[in-house]
């Protein structure tokens, strides 16, 4: 790795950090003007590859090494579907990563989507994979970025704590709890408020030690108040809701989005990727009497497979016939059948108890068509709802400029040095790298870019490659896995990456498939040079590189599974 003053360019971000003490923290690294003059960004957050030492160190097979391959082919993305949605690390939250990502894999995957949504769902994976693969873009911005914007925007902005909503997610709550799980969900709208008054103190700036203490603090107090719903609901006679993906909350800067509307962006005049929203019933629901709770569940299940498929049928007939198409054949259909289903939970609770009025009027669903605001509020302290991408160029308020459409994704399950591996679960969910290293620290934040012929160093600043190699990201996924869980209440702790020497599993994981995901684009080298490519980011990073990142979710099935890990373990190539 290239050294900068003696350390090495991977400690940046860190060095940063260590430098302010962790206290008050802009952003990791300067630097990617977008301007003409080269030298400011090479030496900030773009690096050529050729001054990047060798730094990937691969652990020696031992004698039960596991050193098979299976790659899946997915595409990429050449359906279209990009959403700030971030089904893995914020579920429930619309555009919860508040930039845009290219998804490959599950065609029918949103914030809200269930297991069985998944399960169920069309995919773009030859091998009929419905795995869901999900990364931010890389955008191409030839306009010089305002970097003073950004910093005024975050001198107005309070930082806010947004938690996915337990309610909407909940099942059939039995009717002689009902009192107490709206008491429980009380206590977290109160914990949750109570953060917001800590957050008060970082009020134009990032401090990434308050946002940690704040975020710790909650995630213990809502962790034990939902598994108290839970635990509710289940001694009841309902069915054990499956809630620990619902317990992190995130710091959120969306005031800076008031402040950030480039020039391009300010100027859309469509939704590009319109998506359809339809009022919530798991929420408005009453008490419901013990022996109508599996049926009145199975409606729940059953109206969001309907807008999951829905969703699904939107993606894959852009572009077909406009507004009436959408209205005749997703809309119209969606509203009849919501109708049908919401009638039967009336139903099945009114043969036990007082009917529940006007669920009627929760059938119709619309298309979120609503434009970005042309002028910022005067005021951008408190967060706005987030538009929706925009334009041609699916834009976000400081994520402005051109998607680079990848040339090549490889999706790659790769083998275990220190023995075999084990099938991962269904629905496993795994994260890599880190969105905000700036306001969370680079704890789980890892450099992920290089060039094609270059694979043997990875650096954490965009890469200036030679004529004629490919930008390349490079992803891997923890290869060891708890056992049990397919996700933690940080959507961490039930994975772990293997010891970088041995390749061993820490104590108390066992090694399945490890995942790599190697994204490959053809970027103009003067593009490169120029410091004129970056990622889709968080506002508080500012397209920081060191913030790239990747999300997955296992919808492959059984077999095939077992597939790859009979692939692995006997040292094939597969596919």
């Amino acid at each position: 790795m290239k050294r900068r003053n003696g350390r090495p360019a991977f400690a940046l971000a860190a060095a940063v950090l260590a430098a302010t003490g962790a206290l008050t923290v802009t952003f990791v690294s300067s630097g990617g003007q977008g301007t003409a003059d080269a030298g400011t960004a090479a030496t900030a957050r773009f690096v050529p590859i050729q001054d990047v030492r060798p730094n990937v160190r691969t652990p020696r097979p031992g004698a039960a090494a596991s050193t098979g391959r299976f790659t899946v082919d997915c595409g990429t993305n050449g359906n279209g579907k990009f959403s700030p949605d971030n089904p893995v690390a914020q579920p429930g939250i619309k555009n919860g990563a508040e930039h845009v990502h290219d998804f490959v894999g599950n065609l029918a995957i949103t914030a809200d989507s269930s297991d069985a949504d998944l399960d169920a769902s069309g995919t773009t994976c030859r091998n009929g994979d419905r795995s869901s693969y999900f990364w931010p873009v890389v955008r191409i911005d030839r306009t010089a970025r305002d970097d003073g914007r950004v910093q005024r925007a975050l001198a107005q902005t309070r930082p806010m704590v947004v938690c996915p909503s337990v309610a909407e997610r909940l099942p059939a709550v039995p009717a002689a709890v009902r009192a107490t799980v709206d008491r429980l969900l009380a206590e977290l709208d109160r914990l949750n408020a109570a953060a917001n008054v800590r957050m008060a103190a970082g009020r134009g700036r990032i401090d990434s030690t308050l946002d940690k203490q704040v975020l710790d603090a909650l995630r213990d107090r809502r962790a034990t108040t939902i598994r108290g719903i839970s635990a509710t609901i289940t001694a009841a006679g309902g069915d054990r809701p499956s809630l620990v993906s619902l317990v992190d909350c995130d710091v959120s800067y969306d005031g800076m989005h008031a402040g950030m509307h480039g020039p391009a962006h300010a100027g859309a005049a469509r939704v590009a990727n319109p998506r359809i929203q339809c009022p919530t019933v798991r929420d408005r629901l009453p008490g419901v009497p013990r022996r109508a709770v599996a049926e009145v569940d199975r409606s729940l299940d059953e109206l969001d497979r309907q807008i999951s498929e829905a969703g699904e049928r939107l993606v894959t007939s852009r572009g077909q016939g406009g507004a009436a198409f959408v209205d005749n054949a997703i809309l119209g259909p969606l509203r009849a059948e919501r109708a049908a289903v919401l009638d039967r939970i009336a139903v099945a609770i009114g043969r036990q108890g007082p009917r529940p009025q006007g669920l009627e009027a929760l059938a119709t669903c619309t298309l979120d068509r609503t434009p970005a605001p042309s002028t910022p509020p005067a005021a951008p302290s408190a967060p706005a709802a987030l538009p929706e991408p925009q334009g041609p160029n699916f834009e976000l308020p400081g994520n402005n400029g051109g998607i680079v459409r990848p040339a090549k994704v490889l999706i790659e399950y790769r083998g275990n040095a220190a023995g075999p591996v084990v099938p991962m679960p269904r629905f496993l969910r795994a994260l890599t790298g880190d969105a905000k290293p700036t306001s969370r620290g680079p704890a789980n934040a890892r450099a992920s870019w290089t060039c094609s012929g270059f694979t043997d160093r990875i650096s954490d600043r965009y890469p200036i490659c030679p004529a004629g190699r490919q930008v390349q990201r490079v992803h891997d996924f923890p290869g060891c896995w708890d056992g049990k869980n397919i996700d933690s209440d940080n959507h961490r702790n039930h994975v772990a990456f293997a010891d970088r020497t041995t390749g061993a599993c820490p104590r108390g994981f066992v090694a399945i498939p490890q995942l790599r995901i190697t994204i490959s684009y053809d970027i103009p080298r003067e593009v490169q040079i120029r410091g004129q490519y970056a990622l889709d980011s968080f506002p508080e990073e500012n397209h920081n590189p060191f913030s790239d990142h990747d999300d997955f979710i296992n919808v492959n099935s059984t077999r095939t599974m077992n597939r790859i890990t009979a692939c692995i373990n006997r040292g094939r190539n597969c596919s």
